[in-house]
């Protein structure tokens, strides 16, 4: 029985289509009674109905021939459409043990982090913190007055944010200005500088679709960036009849708000916000008395002026006064570093964006890697796909297998094949970073992405990978380790609509592979 149901699983995908294609059916119709003798009709051909096809069952398959034949089945039975690539590598044995359009390109949405995580980790190691550098341009008097401007100089941190600080949108700026306030500084008489020039001016990837512009997962890129460069607007109502309170979370000279909100009696709210040509917002309608506050997010156009200005803000709310205004501008040679705030380690970030899957992380990481990689230029995704080729020929892939327009995936640009995924793990594996990359991805059945997931069976707290989702792509990408104890390398990766059916296929094949063992 069991091999009947082995041969089942394996029959060639024409004969599942075709199995797929078939007429439905439905009951016979019944002629109603009649004393006559009805006139002999042509007998009616029963029609079947057509059954959903069964999910893709995960099975335990006992040997490397059975493992390719069950992986087969379940991939060639899963989608009404799209392509397929898959790959999978015995790291313990150096074996592959099967693969499907391995060395074609795909789409590969969010597994594309791997590929900066590693850049980042390999560039970096795990222990490196970026600083955001403040610095003066001007002599620091005895009384405390800085004769001249402050500099915040972004150092491309992509956790300046509340994150590690308590989720309070102020905590960054605020921590900032008080070790600026530590180094004895009580007014500045010139201007608030951001100085942005670590990376290039240029805030959207190529491949970025207009449409996700205005969402958070697609905030824009600079080296000076605060709070993954989206901003809340807090709306709290007025006394009826008058204006409502409108303030920006955090608060920020860098971006002009228009309070067009009026106070009515009641609890409900109509509130929405216009983006002024300036980059400012206007934000109209109404709010009930009894309505509280209600905060709107919304992705920050400029995301330098953004930073500066919240920057300082929190200066003034520590009690040093700013005589100037906020601009951007490059750090004059001269100027002298006055304090810094250092991120959290390189392991810490990179896990936050594999577990997360944060594009701002990914994006900002991509760059600062590009820029060590080619110190001349500023960082920009075109120098960090070039580190990136130089990273995957080390990983011993050919030229051109990865193509990335941007570190996080959501460029539809960005090409991959699987065989360069399972390559640049089998990379990861045996690096010094190791067990910082191992340790970054999510966990199935247990940890972020992956938490709902193939519960309850072999991959349940062993299989740890990195997801990948958009409209057109779902892929899957790490390590399990097999009941014999090999550890394998794998990548799975659909390109189509059928995500659903997809989506399943694939976590068969995950619990597949941990399920699987051979002697």
């Amino acid at each position: 029985m069991a091999r009947l149901r082995r041969l089942a699983r394996a029959l060639p995908l024409a004969i599942v289509l075709a199995t797929l294609a078939a007429p439905p059916t439905a009951a016979l119709a019944h002629a109603q009674g009649s004393s006559r003798r009805a006139p002999a009709r042509p007998k009616a051909r029963a029609r079947t109905v057509a059954r959903p096809t069964p999910p893709p069952r995960p099975t335990t398959p006992r040997s490397a021939e059975a493992l390719a034949s069950d992986m087969g089945a379940i991939v060639g039975q899963a989608t009404r459409s799209g392509r397929w690539g898959v790959m999978v590598v015995s790291l313990t044995r150096g074996d592959t043990l099967y693969r499907l359009n391995a060395g074609e390109h795909f789409m590969p949405a969010s597994t594309l982090k791997l590929f900066t995580g590693a850049l980042a980790l390999e560039r970096f190691g795990p222990e490196h913190r970026f600083q955001t550098a403040v610095l003066r341009d001007g002599p620091l008097r005895g009384d405390g007055t800085l004769d001249g401007d402050i500099v915040i100089r972004g150092g491309g941190d992509p956790a300046l944010s509340g994150r590690f600080l308590r989720n309070d949108p102020h905590a960054a700026m605020n921590l900032l200005a008080s070790l600026v306030a530590g180094q004895g500084v009580k007014r500045v008489t010139g201007d608030v500088i951001g100085d942005p020039t670590l990376f290039e001016p240029k805030g959207v990837p190529d491949g970025w679709q207009s449409r996700y512009l205005q969402s958070g997962y697609a905030a824009r890129v600079s080296a000076l960036s605060l709070n993954e460069n989206l901003v809340w607007i807090a709306v709290s109502p007025g006394a009826a009849g008058g204006a409502a309170t409108v303030a920006f979370e955090p608060a920020t000279s860098g971006i002009r708000l228009v309070n067009s909100v009026q106070t009515r009696k009641g609890a409900g709210a109509q509130v929405t916000v216009r983006r002024l040509p300036d980059h400012g917002m206007e934000v109209r309608g109404w709010v009930g008395t009894g309505a509280g506050t209600r905060r709107y997010q919304m992705v920050v156009e400029d995301p330098p002026l953004f930073a500066t200005g919240a920057f300082a803000e929190a200066l003034r709310r520590r009690g040093i006064a700013v005589d100037g205004t906020v601009r951007i501008a490059p750090t004059p040679d001269d100027a002298e570093p006055l304090t810094a705030l250092p991120s959290p380690t390189m392991e810490q970030l990179v896990a936050v964006m594999e577990r997360e899957s944060i594009n701002h992380y990914a994006e900002l990481l991509f760059r600062n890697a590009a820029r060590d990689a080619h110190p001349g230029a500023p960082g920009s995704a075109e120098t960090g796909n070039r580190a990136l080729g130089e990273l995957m020929t080390r990983a011993g892939a050919v030229p051109g297998s990865v193509v990335a327009r941007d570190g996080s995936g959501l460029s539809v640009l960005d090409q991959v094949t699987p065989r360069a995924l399972v390559q640049l793990l089998a990379y990861g594996h045996r690096a010094s970073w190791g067990s910082a990359f191992h340790a970054s991805l999510p966990v199935a059945g247990e940890s972020e992405l992956l938490r709902t997931r193939m519960r309850g069976g072999p991959a349940h707290g062993n299989l740890h990978a990195k997801t990948g989702t958009t409209n057109e792509v779902i892929s899957l990408a790490g390590y399990t380790t097999a009941e014999n104890g090999e550890v394998l390398a794998f990548a799975f990766v659909y390109n189509g609509t059928d995500r659903w059916n997809a989506r399943v296929a694939i976590d068969a094949l995950g619990e597949t592979l941990s399920g699987f063992g051979r002697s």
